[in-house]
């Protein structure tokens, strides 16, 4: 997609998390398209100028740069805007953080000089709300923009290209480490050693990630951490994390709605229901962070202790596979959208929950996804159920059981079908 607005006058606004690939994509496309790469900094105005002087006299070979650095924000773009070729700026709300007026000063080059020489310039940030308020009608970029592309997280599929591991050890680690590109890099000896040696450790890099991705966004992080600790635990309706935490119902749902706009947490509802549905529930979007949560953030005295082995033995080895299971549900999600062509979302009421339903004006499938090995017996048990959930909910359509394994397939009636995971993904 960047190449091809190459030609056009072109602003683009890129966002999304730390370590989610922004700036390896744009490294690549500055690569083949000539264009040059700027990487900002915490720092004055005033070296951020100089910087960017230095930066533009490398890429482009004008020696005249070294030592005539730009005196302001409207040199540098009348500068750029003579460029005729694409300009990207990595990091670009810590440039707005030391001159706040330079979104004006944008819209006004924008406006009057580099849309008329069909200029290309990308905006890319980490930090989600200050991007998130770019792109906002209080903006003075708001209209300006041509393009965006908030890049979230890899799915299943693609994810497995980081992990060298057997199938099933790629289920496992994209689980605990999901699809960030950065945390499955820190995939090394297998995932039992990688999370006792690298998330259980309160100075590595996976151990502090996501305290540093929140406070970057949150000026008072506490009660935050107490909401995302809650529906780490399970704690999924908006009640059961008011009781949970001790917080208002209104304090609650205020700071579910600012995790919801960091993309931090999900706000789901069953399959087939408006968003406005009262049976709606509370979701962790990304698993690295879900895993946190649960497991390091919640026994964080073991790691301060140096009880790694403690910690990995009597809490979370008891309780991986069950977490994985979850994981599985969404990733069975991922095949089924892509193998049958129609939506798919889970569905729930009272006590009856479908981990899967898909439906358009053609088809009709149910889903459950067992993260086991089973047997034909515990296999027609499942079916059983499926179609007795099918019957409650009123839903109907073809019967689908996706486990990790069988030891023994069922006999399959005429609207059924099992299929394990190498037949989903080998």
């Amino acid at each position: 997609m960047l190449k091809s607005l190459v030609g056009k006058p072109t602003l683009l606004v890129m966002y999304g998390r730390r370590r989610v690939g922004k700036t390896e994509l744009l490294k690549e496309f500055a690569k083949s398209s000539r264009a040059i790469y700027l990487l900002a900094r915490r720092e004055s105005k005033k070296d951020q100028l100089d910087k960017l002087a230095r930066e533009l006299a490398a890429a482009t070979g004008d020696k005249s740069l070294e030592g005539r650095p730009f005196k302001d924000y409207d040199a540098f773009f009348e500068y750029i805007a003579g460029l005729g070729r694409p300009v990207v700026f990595d990091e670009f709300p810590y440039l707005v953080e030391s001159s706040p007026e330079l979104p004006s000063m944008l819209q006004d080059h924008w406006d009057n000089s580099l849309v008329k020489r069909k200029a290309y310039i990308v905006l890319c940030g980490s930090s989600i709300s200050m991007m998130e308020s770019l792109l906002g009608y209080k903006s003075p970029i708001y209209g300006r923009r041509t393009e965006q592309i908030l890049l979230e997280p890899l799915g299943f599929r693609d994810a497995r290209e980081f992990i060298s591991d057997s199938l099933k050890e790629q289920v496992e680690a994209y689980a605990v480490l999901g699809g960030t590109p950065g945390y499955l890099l820190e995939l090394s000896g297998g995932l039992e050693k990688t999370i006792k040696e690298k998330i259980l450790q309160k100075n590595s890099f996976l151990g502090r990630d996501p305290e540093f991705v929140l406070r970057e966004e949150l000026t008072e992080p506490r009660n935050y951490f107490s909401i995302i600790k809650s529906i780490a635990k399970g704690h999924t309706a908006l009640g059961e994390i008011c009781n949970d935490t001790g917080l208002g119902r209104g304090l609650v749902i205020k700071y579910l709605s600012v995790l919801s706009d960091l993309q931090i947490i999900e706000r789901k509802v069953p399959f087939g229901e408006k968003r406005s549905s009262r049976r709606g529930i509370y979701l962790i979007r990304d698993n690295y962070f879900r895993f946190w949560f649960r497991f390091a953030f919640e026994n964080y005295e073991y790691i301060e202790q140096g009880l790694q082995e403690k910690l990995y033995a009597d809490i979370i080895s008891p309780r991986l596979d069950a977490f994985v299971g979850k994981a599985f549900e969404s990733i069975c999600l991922e095949w089924a959208r892509d193998e049958y062509d129609i939506p798919f979302g889970a569905w729930w009421k009272g006590e009856v929950e479908i981990d899967g339903v898909g439906r358009d004006k053609r088809r009709s499938v149910l889903l459950e996804a067992k993260w086991s090995a089973l047997d034909k017996k515990a296999a027609r048990k499942v079916l059983d159920s499926l179609r007795s959930k099918a019957e409650a909910s009123g839903f109907k359509g073809e019967l689908v059981l996706c486990a990790k394994s069988f030891k023994s397939r069922p006999k399959l009636k005429k609207d059924e079908r099992v299929i394990v995971l190498e037949e989903m993904f080998g």
